[in-house]
């Protein structure tokens, strides 16, 4: 009897948790006889024929370790038709019985087109943005939110010492989530993000006014997509003369040793994804849904759109006067 094989790829954006997914991926299989392929690079290795045999000591401290060490890649090939079939064939040609992606929307619409081509898929969300839908929260974000707030918290000692504002750069190019659950748990004065349009002239009005109460510093967290941090920090120079800085966190907020929420739910994911794989089952994604996990099919995931951030939580920044 021939022994069961599945692959694992990491793709898109990393983010810390990757690692602890696929330790748990590369466990689970083992656990149950199964062989384990890594995918290297991604989409981009899955077609170039790039991968190892992963065993219980290549994931051997890998728990604690950010980013992916299998690595990621952008694959424009598996974009079209001709590079997707290549890639099927490519797992067809290594024996695999199913294929786990872990990644963001453009690497959940890669593992439904090769379920399309008949490869068995489990998709695995990873995306610090928080804006994959069908799950409440993505691999990454709870990492990436607790490197902001600690960020925040550096700032606002150098912010009190010198009566400065901090604009601060999330990123969230379509979603503020970051931006908006950092402004909450770091107790910033504004969180500018793309779902609610601003006036940066009421945002200064209303500085002039704390300064005016004796409040002489505050941190502006600006989601990226919502403008320019550097833009935002002048024009609140140039009205009301504070004395403003920017920050840009950037990629700082992907890497570092994943929280302990983001181990154990990779430890979930990773399980489950195996678990669906020997059941047979495929072109789903693994997904939080209130404590549990929960699988949905990937054609839902991806006609849904990029998840909305909760109105509760926006009424909840309102209320906080954020």
């Amino acid at each position: 009897m021939n022994r069961k094989r599945i692959a694992v790829l990491t793709s898109g954006g990393d983010c810390s948790g990757m690692n602890a997914t696929v330790r748990a991926v590369v466990r689970a299989g083992l656990a149950e006889g199964v062989e384990v392929v890594g995918i290297l690079k991604g989409y981009r290795g899955l077609i170039d024929g790039h991968y190892e045999i992963l065993g219980t000591r290549s994931v051997s401290n890998m728990l604690q370790r950010g980013g992916t060490f299998l690595q990621s890649a952008r694959c424009r090939q598996m974009m079209d038709e001709a590079g997707q079939h290549l890639a099927a064939e490519n797992l067809r040609g290594l024996g695999v019985d199913g294929l786990v992606v872990i990644g963001g929307d453009g690497s959940l619409r890669g593992a439904l087109a090769l379920q399309h081509l008949g490869i068995r898929v489990i998709g695995i969300p990873a995306s610090i943005d928080n804006d994959i839908p069908f799950t409440d929260m993505s691999l990454g974000v709870d990492t990436a939110l607790n490197n902001i707030i600690h960020a925040v918290d550096c700032l606002k000692d150098t912010a009190s010492s010198h009566d400065r504002t901090f604009v601060v750069e999330t990123m969230g190019r379509n979603c503020g989530y970051l931006a908006v659950m950092a402004s909450i748990a770091s107790g910033a004065e504004y969180a500018l993000i793309p779902e609610v349009p601003y006036a940066i002239d009421d945002i200064c009005k209303n500085l002039r006014r704390r300064f005016e109460e004796g409040r002489s510093n505050s941190i502006i967290m600006v989601a990226e997509g919502a403008g320019k941090a550097q833009e935002i920090a002048d024009s609140i120079k140039d009205s009301i003369g504070f004395e403003t800085r920017v920050m840009i966190l950037g990629h700082y907020q992907r890497g570092g040793s994943p929280s302990a929420f983001d181990r154990t739910l990779a430890a979930r994911f990773g399980v489950a994804a195996v678990d669906a794989l020997l059941a047979n089952d495929g072109g789903k994604m693994v997904g939080l849904s209130y404590a549990s996990i929960k699988l949905t099919n990937l054609e839902q995931v991806i006609h849904a759109g990029r998840r909305p951030i909760d109105a509760v939580v926006l009424k909840l920044a309102a209320t906080l006067g954020i």
